[in-house]
Formats: C-alpha cells, sequence, structure tokens
C-alpha cells in the first residue's frame, strides 16, 4: 500500500507536471475507481486548472481555481504517471486528466481499491474522512493533548488516522524503535520528554523515507525496517538482519498488537509492567 512517503512523492510528481494548467478533458477507462459520478466529476473539472498540490496523510490533492479540489487515495497498488499518446499509457490506467499543453496524468490501479473524489474543499474532505493533521505538521504537544490521558495502547493510537493522518504500520513500528518506546505501553504512561521524543522520531522516519522516496533499500543500515525484510531462505551471510542494528546480538521479535504484525527490539524497546 502506497503510504506517506509514497504519497508525498507522488504529490511532488504532479506538482512538476499540472500546475496552472487547464484540464481540456476526462477519461474513464474504468469507473470502478470513481468516488464521484462521472458525468459530476466531468463536469466539476473540465475548464479547471489545477492551483496547488496538496497532501493530507495518504491522501492527495489537486486544489482547482474554483477553490474545490480532487482528492487521490491510492488504496493498495494506486500510482500516478504522464504520458501524451494513447498507446504511451501506463498499464492499468483507470482514469486519465487531459491537460491543455497535450500531457495526460494517468491514475493507475491495478486492484482497484483507490478512488478519485471531487471534495468542496481540502478542508471539507479531512473533516468528512475525520482526518487528523498530517504526520509531518503534527507537533509534540499535539501528540500530548491528544493522547497524554489515553488508556490505550501506543501502536494502535498511532495507527489512528484521526490522532494523526498518514502513519502506516511499518511507520509506526520504525517510529516507536526510534523513539525507543514500546508498541505496548499505553500513552497515559509516556511522560513529556517521551513525547518529544515520539515527535522527533516521526519526523526522523517520514524525512528519510521521503528523502530516499520510499526506496527502503536506501535507509540508513540504522533503521528497524532492513530486520522487517530478512528472508529465512535468504543465502548465509544475511542474518544479520534479524538483529537489532544497536544491538547485534539482540534478534528482533515479531509480534501482533492490535491485529498488526508488529516488530521490536526487546532491549531498546523494554515492554510495560503493566498492560492491562
Amino acid at each position: 500500500m502506497p503510504e506517506l512517503p509514497e504519497v508525498e512523492t507522488y504529490r511532488r510528481f504532479l506538482d512538476e507536471l499540472v500546475l496552472h494548467q487547464p484540464i481540456t478533458a476526462l477519461e474513464v477507462q474504468d469507473a470502478h475507481v470513481l468516488g464521484t459520478d462521472e458525468e459530476t466529476l466531468r463536469q466539476r473539472l473540465v475548464g479547471q486548472h489545477v492551483t496547488a498540490t496538496r497532501r493530507i496523510g495518504k491522501n492527495c490533492f489537486l486544489e482547482l481555481s474554483d477553490g474545490s479540489a480532487l482528492a487521490l487515495h491510492f488504496g493498495m497498488t494506486g500510482d500516478v504517471g504522464a504520458y501524451r499518446h494513447a498507446h504511451d499509457a501506463p498499464r492499468f490506467t483507470r482514469v486519465a486528466l487531459h491537460l491543455a499543453d497535450g500531457l495526460r496524468i494517468a491514475f493507475i490501479d491495478p486492484r482497484k481499491f483507490g478512488r478519485i473524489r471531487h471534495a468542496e474543499s481540502v478542508g471539507h474532505y479531512q473533516k468528512a474522512k475525520k482526518l487528523g493533521p498530517d504526520a509531518l505538521d503534527v507537533t509534540a504537544a499535539h501528540l500530548q493533548q491528544v493522547m497524554g490521558a489515553k488508556k490505550v495502547l501506543l501502536k494502535p493510537l498511532l495507527l489512528d488516522q484521526s490522532i494523526t493522518a498518514g502513519l502506516g504500520n511499518w511507520i509506526v513500528d520504525e517510529v516507536l524503535f526510534q523513539a525507543k518506546l514500546h508498541p505496548e505501553r499505553r500513552a497515559n504512561t509516556l511522560t513529556a520528554e517521551e513525547f518529544n521524543a515520539l515527535h522527533a522520531a516521526i519526523q526522523l522516519v517520514l524525512s528519510t523515507a521521503i528523502g530516499h522516496e520510499a526506496t527502503y533499500r536506501h535507509f540508513p543500515a540504522s533503521f528497524l525496517i532492513h530486520a522487517r525484510e530478512w528472508d529465512t531462505s535468504a543465502t548465509p551471510g544475511t542474518e544479520q538482519h534479524r538483529f537489532c542494528p544497536r544491538h547485534p546480538k539482540v534478534e528482533i521479535e515479531k509480534s501482533y498488537v492490535g491485529g498488526r504484525a508488529t516488530y521490536i527490539c526487546p532491549r531498546c524497546q523494554p515492554a510495560p509492567v503493566d498492560t492491562e
């Protein structure tokens, strides 16, 4: 599934191509991905131009000249592309926006779980979907304010898009590893210093992922994600990927928290005494 870093990469790609370009046509090859009916979408898009691109969590927006917005959610396998001639359309192009300069912007989605919707504004969409602030914009004070009194496990809270938008499963594991917090700590047990560490880890993980254009194999060796990717069938000599990058003799443990596969270092992230 495209996570926040991938969607930010998509947004930057679109930002280079679509700004101030009039939309001349809407081409729908598969209406399954439309969250707004085709004719309404065509009426609201054609003749408009894109004034800005935005992102909140995993949602990408093209802001239009009438103040409304086209909202793109990429589901499990969504992507974007660009082409000029029909025979060059990327495989699995479901919808294309035709621009005045002849470029076509493709919404690509092999499994068709993504959605394209028209929204009255980005703010309307955010409110309707109950999205919290984007994870790159969130502050330590916000985290402490909305989480600090909750007797809820840290990992499910961080995955709650109404708390902060854009943190997916592997990102939360990485954030908690970098912050040295156990995913089953209850939020109300965190100190102000730990909330500051949590916030710093969110910024570190997301900025690193975006900086590497979500190419995870290029992440620093100090990141937990490499331990998530280890393969028991791998050739001898690669087994070290199972171990903590800080403590090469401590094996990474896998469990399930809130029904989600979870990876931790038992030394860096000591288990809470009370998990009730």
